[in-house]
Order: C-alpha cells, then structure tokens, then sequence
C-alpha cells in the first residue's frame, strides 16, 4: 500500500531573497541526502540560504527533514517509500498551485520505488531516486513519462549507468560525476532530463555530508511544440556512453578496491 503523503502547513512567509512567480527560469536543486547519516537540516537550510533555489527536491529525506519548514518556512511535502524510513521530498518558498502527486513505479526486488510530481503551472517537475537495475530504472522513468505534461523535466538519483533512453527527452544536467561508488569509481548518478524546457544554467554543487553532490539547473519553457531533437540526443547519448567507458574501472580492480576498504574497516557499501 503507498504511504501517504505528509504536508505541513506554512510557517512563516517566504524566505527574503524569494520572490513569488518571477519571472525568467525556475532554480531547481536536487540532493540524495543519505539517509540518517548524510546532510542535516542545518546543512539544507545553509543551502537554501546560500542558493535561493526555487525548489528544492530531495531524495533519501527521513521524517528528521521534516524540521524544514520549521527552520525557513515555505512549503514542504515528504512522500516515505514504503516500509522504508526514507522518501522523497520537496520544498519551496512560495506557494504550489496544487499538492505533489504521488506516482507508484514498478517495483524492484527489494524497494518499492515512487516518485513526486508536481505542476508548477508552466511545466511539471518530477522528483525521483530510480532502483539499481539498469532495465528496470529505465522502464521506471517510461512509467513517470506517462504522468509529465508536455513541458517536464525529471530530476534525481537516476542509480544509470550510460543514457537513460527516455524518448523525447534529453539530458541537459551537469556532466560531472555526483557520486563515487566506494569512494573509487566516480558516476554521474544524478540528472536532470527535459522535454520542451530550456536550461539556462547548471551546476554541480560541493558533496557535504552526504554521499552524492547536490545538482542545480535553471529551466523555463522553451521547444513549445514539444519537439523532439534526434541529432542532439544521439550526440548525448554519445557522450554518456563515452564517459561512462573512460571513467569504469577494469571490474577486478573494483572488486580488490573493495576488498582492501572492507579489510580496512571503510564504510560499508549500502543499499540506496
């Protein structure tokens, strides 16, 4: 069964910096928070005050994320995975034109995946954190596809290796790796994919406490027929698989890596 999700009522107005439906992009940040023992509320609330975003998502957010909106005000909705002490999460200073939308994903063997939709009235904005498989993660972002507007974007923890091969998508997030797997091997976890959006900027942000680093892209409705672009998403594709070669390691000197930072008493590897 999905759990429901948790609102909480504005506490205080927006935060100073904040202006309500401006004009020009939307600001949005995305983090992979780890749960319990990654980035704190303190951690975010420097972030929104240093980045002024006008969303942000979160994946991994406990109910600890939820002092939030205490801290700085504005409007929060946490949606937990099921039987998991994690989920997803969104905040913004100024008001949504209508509450998040939970989406069930297909599930894989061990999580119960969904992801938060939300209309920010000029496009639609999909918060995620996808399963580890590479075929399921993918069929998971077609199931998400299915619940976007024209004008979307999907943001979050993609757990995709090489092209995400979502059509009428393309990928215009940081190229720079978000994650390293074991502290080792260095990936690019953490996307953002568009559809009749245009991104004015992006960034990748420092790691903090927290496994993954926070992204950040500036989108405001551009390609307004929705039309798709064949030559520049085959060039993207491209250089993802590029990427993704130059940067894997020969798997028997992951698996040695491994070894030595298990011996070593080095973070075990988590289920995310």
């Amino acid at each position: 069964m999905l759990p429901p999700q948790r609102f909480l009522p504005a506490e205080t107005p927006a935060t100073p910096g904040h202006a309500p439906h401006r004009p020009g992009p939307r600001k949005i940040i995305s983090w992979n928070l780890l749960r319990r023992t990654g980035a704190t509320v303190d951690a975010l609330e420097a972030l929104i005050a240093h980045e002024k975003p006008d969303l942000l998502l979160m994946q991994e957010a406990t109910v600890d994320i939820t002092e939030l909106q205490v801290r700085v005000g504005g409007h929060y909705a946490w949606a937990p995975l099921p039987r998991r002490i994690h989920g997803l999460a969104m905040w913004s200073p100024t008001p949504w034109p209508r509450p998040p939308e939970v989406v069930t994903l297909p599930s894989g063997a061990l999580i119960d995946r969904v992801c938060q939709i939300l209309d920010l009235g000029t496009f639609g904005v999909a918060n995620v954190h996808l399963s580890h498989g590479q075929v399921l993660n993918r069929r998971q972002l077609r199931r998400i596809a299915q619940h976007l507007p024209v004008r979307a974007a999907v943001l979050g923890d993609y757990n995709i290796v090489g092209p995400a091969l979502l059509p009428g998508f393309h990928d215009v997030g940081p190229r720079h790796p978000t994650h390293a797997m074991v502290d080792l091997l260095p990936l690019r976890l953490d996307r953002c994919l568009v559809r009749g959006l245009t991104c004015r900027g992006q960034a990748v942000l420092p790691r903090g406490a927290s496994d993954h680093r926070p992204i950040v892209v500036h989108l405001e409705p551009g390609n307004p027929q929705g039309r798709r672009e064949p030559l520049r998403d085959r060039i993207e594709a491209f250089r993802d698989r590029a990427e993704d070669f130059r940067k894997r390691a020969p798997l028997k000197d992951m698996a040695a890596a491994i070894a030595r930072r298990r011996r070593a008493g080095g973070r075990p590897s988590r289920e995310s």
